[in-house]
């Protein structure tokens, strides 16, 4: 079991689904290719041309496989669906890599799944002991094995009974020989989207995928809501009890693309709220808002806004630092944040400095960065995260620390500003986080948001934990029981 080694949350995939196109595979490319800031350590794609099924699996980056034409050449067909990976803990496998194939008695299957299920393991121990042969340590291929051993007659029915028996938080995209199919979990908590290109049908899970391929958004997919498409037409149902939505705060405040339309605005909007909302809580006097760069930006820019303050780019980003270069021996390593970044040191010398940063998980980078800014010239540094204290792990398909690693699990915030030794630390709160995104304050009787980081209120029990299975079974995986 590999140590979670980044300070910032990752998000674990991205998929895309299109029917009805007869360059499926290549505007499934470049869809994946808009997404590739949702995994960056393997590629799939899968495609059907009427009667086989054609799969093309690789580690690594999509432009570094599907950019070449032959590669395309070798995904023939109508429909396909696509999924770009980050693993979590444990190796990088081809086995692992989505989208999975299985040939049914009903005809050949494909999924991609962005999230991550809670009951896996419980579930997959259950199959295992009926006989089922697992040949990958993903939880995408419980669903696959769930859909295969109902006995239920059509597919619709069988992917339902499936749905009923998994628990977390998953967005899915199907692919038969007759239908394209998404389907969004009962809180949605990962984010699913439509759109269309000319009579072709898309899933995605940003819009900004939609874009890459010039197809029109139609609307996001509900929360329980399972959209199948079959004969160039689209059709609903939501087989789950109604269920009010949460979907994943963090979406907002990081993971989606800045460009991607959630709930109507864009993601780069609700930022520079959020930057907005942290200045009105804070009385600060300084001489510059500086950003991290880039998930700080949008923040910083609402931050500077609202409080007159003048915005700098007191720090610039290498964008051409590779893991290649920066693994290979503990002397590069140990480098850490300079091969990053750099400040502009004509610009913070003899200043004082606000900080802004979307969020701080357990803080080694932000101690480097205020310290880079200090040997800058920096007078004083304030740090400002646009989000509240992460005190709480996700199970619903985000890479993160334990409990434990997470900076204000365990410190209070003195405690934390003296160990980035900053002049001063504070954060957005909780509820000017909901004032920022929802334009209301939090609903204690029913959240607005998965925002189970902040509060350890969790929409759905992380079950495989609390029996002890994900200890249990570590030795068993490979890697962490997700996509």
């Amino acid at each position: 079991m590999k140590k979670f080694s980044q300070d910032k949350l990752r998000e674990e995939c991205g998929i895309f689904g299109i029917s009805n196109h007869e360059d499926s595979s290549a505007l499934v490319a470049l869809g994946l290719h808009a997404l590739q800031h949702r995994g960056q350590e393997g590629c799939g794609i899968v495609s059907f041309d009427g009667k086989n099924y054609h799969s093309e699996k690789r580690q690594g980056l999509v432009g570094d496989h599907f950019a070449d034409p032959e590669a395309i050449k070798k995904l023939p067909g109508i429909s396909a669906i696509g999924h770009t990976r980050y693993s979590t803990t444990g190796e990088t496998s081809l086995r692992n890599i989505q989208p999975f194939f299985a040939d049914l008695h009903i005809g050949g299957l494909s999924v991609a799944h962005n999230g991550n299920l809670t009951n896996a393991l419980l579930l997959r121990e259950a199959l295992v002991k009926d006989g089922a042969i697992f040949r990958t340590t993903s939880d995408t291929e419980t669903i696959v094995q769930l859909i295969a051993k109902s006995k239920r007659e059509k597919f619709k029915d069988k992917l339902i009974e499936a749905l009923f028996q998994i628990k977390g938080g998953y967005s899915l995209v199907l692919m038969t020989n007759k239908k394209l199919v998404g389907v969004r979990d009962p809180f949605g908590i990962r984010p699913l989207v439509i759109g269309k290109l000319n009579n072709s049908y898309i899933f995605a899970s940003e819009t900004c995928a939609l874009d890459i391929v010039g197809a029109n958004f139609i609307r996001e997919v509900e929360n329980g809501e399972i959209v199948i498409v079959e004969n160039n037409t689209l059709s609903s149902f939501k087989p789950f009890p109604d269920q009010k939505s949460r979907p994943c705060v963090f979406e907002y405040i990081y993971f989606a693309r800045p460009d991607s339309i959630i709930n109507g605005r864009c993601a780069y909007e609700y930022r520079k709220k959020l930057g907005s909302e942290l200045a009105k809580e804070t009385d600060l006097e300084a001489d510059l808002v500086v950003p991290v760069p880039d998930s700080g930006v949008p923040a910083a820019l609402g931050y500077a806004n609202q409080s007159g303050k003048k915005f700098e780019l007191g720090l610039i980003r290498n964008h051409y630092v590779g893991r290649t270069f920066i693994e290979p021996t503990q002397s590069i390593r140990s480098l850490g944040v300079k091969l990053k970044l750099s400040s502009t040191k004509s610009i913070v010398k003899n200043k004082s400095i606000i900080l802004i940063d979307d969020s701080l998980v357990r803080g080694t980078t932000c101690l480097k960065i205020v310290k880079m800014l200090y040997e800058g010239g920096a007078k004083e540094v304030h740090v400002r995260i646009a989000c509240p204290e992460i005190k709480f792990p996700d199970y619903y398909g985000v890479d993160m620390p334990t409990k434990e690693e997470l900076l204000a699990h365990k410190k209070n915030l003195n405690e934390m500003c003296n160990y980035i030794n900053a002049s001063s630390l504070k954060f957005l709160s909780l509820n000017g986080l909901y004032t920022a995104l929802s334009g209301s304050v939090r609903n204690s009787t029913y959240p607005q948001f998965s925002d189970h980081y902040f509060t350890g209120e969790y929409p759905i029990e992380p079950l495989d934990n609390l029996k002890g299975l994900k200890i249990k079974q570590l030795s068993l995986l490979s890697g962490k029981s997700n996509n």
